[in-house]
């Protein structure tokens, strides 16, 4: 008969089986691979939606700035359109919306530059800067705008002048270009540049629980003492 090959007293070291120690992994390399808790990564999301919410600023300059305005005139009874056929309306409501798509563009590129390691709360706090951001940038395009008192802007400018209208956005949904884009984006450059999982190693899962047992006999068919 031969010895037993571990003392009874004393379980194997090689135990594919055996429990792992208290926050551990039973995978190698699993804690080298853990990202940050969850508590950094809502920390994370609100610098971001922070961050790309007061670029709307920006952006709400860069409307005010290039929107087509739309012309008025005063008989001094009423406040008309000079030109009823204009698209200057349909036009800024446009120019918003393009800006917005590049800024969802540009945020969605910077975050991930930044964080590559992405995360669903960097993404909400991505969405939800964007939103705000866009809010931001229609009121300050309106605040910095032709006054929106068009009675008093007619009084002042007197008969027959034309003036600038207040400036608005007519199409609300223009507020949801940016981020709609940004996540778009930001989902895009993370499947297609993202951090990937590495692939499980069997060899590192310890030695396979089955296998051949061993070579007890002699070569002549004898037990070994």
């Amino acid at each position: 008969m031969t010895a037993p090959l571990t003392p009874p007293h004393q379980p194997p070291h090689d135990d594919p089986w055996q429990t792992p120690p208290a926050g551990g992994s039973p995978y190698p390399g699993a804690e080298a691979e853990k990202g940050p808790d969850m508590r950094t990564e809502l920390r994370q999301a609100v610098v971001v939606m922070v961050a790309v919410a007061v670029l709307g600023v920006a952006l709400g300059l860069l409307w005010l700035w290039l929107s087509p305005r739309v012309p008025l005139i005063s008989d001094e009874t009423a406040v008309f359109l000079k030109d009823t056929e204009g698209e200057e309306a349909i036009a800024a409501d446009g120019t918003f919306m393009l800006l917005a798509l590049a800024f969802g563009l540009i945020s969605a590129v910077l975050v991930f530059v930044f964080r590559r390691r992405g995360g669903i709360p960097l993404v909400v706090g991505l969405a939800l800067g964007g939103l705000l951001g866009a809010v931001v940038a229609w009121r300050v395009g309106i605040w910095f705008g032709p006054t929106s008192d068009v009675v008093a802007h007619a009084r002042a400018v007197g008969k027959g002048v034309t003036f600038d209208a207040p400036l608005a956005l007519n199409a609300k949904g223009g507020l949801l270009a940016w981020p709609i884009a940004a996540m778009v984006v930001h989902l895009a450059l993370t499947a297609l540049f993202g951090p990937r999982d590495p692939e499980p190693r069997w060899d590192d899962w310890g030695p396979a629980p089955y296998g051949p047992a061993p070579d007890d006999t002699a070569p002549g068919g004898q037990h070994r003492a």
